[in-house]
Parts: C-alpha cells; structure tokens; sequence
C-alpha cells in the first residue's frame, strides 16, 4: 500500500533535531507529516448544527476532527497533574479511535514513572540496583541508614525526570535530602560502582522488538548521561546486554525505547533505566545507519499499515463520516 496515503503526526511541543529527523525519514516514505502539541488538542463532545453526529469527540490541533493514521509520541510535555492526565487521555482517545500511538499511553505511563517501571522490571525478574519508593521521611532516613550501614552509597532520583536532573548521590555522613524537593516522594537506589572503577554504562536502543544499536557512555562523574556530557563510543549489540534491553522492553509494553544498563563490580548487567521518549542524538553520532529511518519504517509497516488497512475495509461497509 502506498505510504503516500499516510497522514502522520509527531507529537512534540519542541521539534528540535529529533523532530526534524522523523520529518524527513517520514517524507522519505511520501507520508504527509505534521507536529502537534498536546496542549492544542481538546475533547469536543457535542453535537452541532454543522454535523449532528457526535464524530470521534476529539479536536486535534490545527487537524481538528481529522483523525490522523498514525501518531509518533516524540514527547509529552510536564504540566500539573490535571494536564499531564488529560494529555495522556488524548492519546488513550487516539489509541480507542483505531489510531497507532507509537508509543502509547500506557507505556508512558509504565516509564516515566520510575516507580512503577522498577516494579514491573522486579516482577519480571530483570535484574536492577535494589530500590526503595516512599513518601514517609522517617523510614527513608531509616532505609538510607540501612544501606550506609551495609556500606553502601545511596542515589536519590526525582520519581519524573531524565538527562540525570536532580540525581543526587548520598555517601555516609551527607546531609539528608529533603523529601519537599522530590515533590514528597523519595526514590531512592542502591549506588552501583562501575567495573573496575570505570565510569561507564550502556544505552541499548530498541526498535519494534528488535535491538537495533548500543553505546557505552563514559561519563566525566558518575552521572552517565550524554545531556551531563558524557563520550559517546558505539559498542557491539549482542550478548546479555541485548537479551536484557529486549526482556526490559517485554516487560512494559513498548514499541521502541531506550534501554540504560550498567556493569557493577562484579562484571554483572544491571537494568537502570527505560525511557519511552528516549533521545538518540548522542547515539547517532556513533551509529552508521540513521535511527530516525529505522524507528518509521518499524512504525509505519508494523503499526500504521495493518490499522489503515483495517478502515479500508471497514469504508466499504459503513459510511466514511463514522471511520474519519
């Protein structure tokens, strides 16, 4: 089927090199593309004059009530609690409306908080740092004295967050954090020493079930992240560090993400980090083919294709204003 019939939407409320890289990889394949912020987007659940049909109930930005036939979530941008819900309601309405999410609410949901990806990581038995979630201070000084006892180092996370902002890293005798500047809840993880000292972990970049590249990051500190300044080095995807990445990406559900591993003293792979919207712009710098590429033909054969062929079908059995 021609990709020329395909109206895709990026959703991201800052474009950037990412955004530009999916434009063009989704031009190359003749798709009509377009960026959407979130924000834009509204539920519209009344009937009018115009058309007394309640139609799909959505407004899309500039698109209005045209359903795209496929979504691209490159981003979802923070807010009070009340708009991140109804901007992820705006993707869950995508996905029941028979329109491709890629990735969809749920599996932003499962990721970008981190409490309930390391649950769902646990319950599949993929080995991570041990880790602690709670809101009460008391037991977390508690548990943070545990640890130190036990002579170990405590990182303290933000439960939303990424690029290693607000990571704070506790050796025995630091002042405790304040709980009101994680938003009250405290995330907090074992410290991992990297082998042999080295401060280094890896990102595996997984695409529709598949591996697609890796690097290691060698970061300046402890902090790995190539946003903190971290080198770049493309490293071989095969091995324990991909059937981890894939077993991490089973886990929660995903069609593409970016999976942090890390080696501890012992030389054992660890899970850190899943990431639903990961960036990949440190990653192409050592990676020959163009992931962008990858990431929309995975997209549009495995998602967007089967979905446009199910209301082509469906068009020739009720009328077209019920599909579109």
């Amino acid at each position: 089927m021609a990709d020329a019939q395909m109206r895709i939407v990026v959703i991201t409320d800052d474009p950037g090199w990412h955004g530009r890289q999916l434009l063009a990889a989704l031009s190359a394949r003749h798709c009509t593309a377009s960026y959407l912020r979130l924000q834009d987007c509204l539920f519209d659940l009344a009937p009018s004059s115009a058309n007394p049909s309640l139609g799909s109930g959505l407004l899309l930005g500039a698109l209005g009530a045209r359903l795209p036939d496929g979504v691209f979530v490159r981003g979802v941008p923070g807010g009070t609690l009340e708009q991140v819900i109804l901007r992820l309601d705006v993707l869950h309405a995508l996905k029941l409306l028979d329109v491709p999410v890629y990735n969809d609410a749920r599996a932003i949901e499962r990721t970008v908080d981190k409490a309930m990806t390391s649950f769902l990581l646990h319950r599949a038995g993929i080995p991570t740092p041990p880790t602690w979630v709670m809101e009460d201070p008391v037991r977390c000084r508690e548990q943070i004295a545990r640890e130190w006892a036990l002579g170990h180092e405590v990182v303290c996370k933000p439960l939303f967050g990424s690029q290693g902002d607000g990571l704070l890293r506790l050796a025995p005798g630091m002042p405790l954090p304040d709980l009101a500047a994680y938003q009250g809840v405290a995330y907090l993880q074992r410290f991992l020493p990297g082998q042999g000292g080295i401060n280094r972990d890896f990102r595996v970049f997984v695409i529709g079930g598949r591996a697609d590249c890796a690097m290691a990051r060698y970061g300046q500190g402890w902090i790995h992240n190539v946003a903190q300044g971290a080198r770049c080095e493309a490293v071989r995807v095969s091995g324990e560090l991909a059937e981890l990445a894939l077993a991490a990406v089973k886990a929660l559900d995903m069609d593409y993400a970016g999976v942090d591993l890390m080696a501890g003293p012992d030389g054992r792979l660890q899970v850190l980090e899943v990431n639903s919207v990961p960036a990949w712009h440190g990653l192409q710098s050592v990676t020959p083919h163009r992931i962008a590429e990858h990431l929309v033909e995975d997209f549009l054969t495995r998602c967007v294709l089967p979905a446009h062929t199910r209301r082509i079908a469906l068009a020739g059995r009720w009328p077209s204003h019920e599909l579109h």
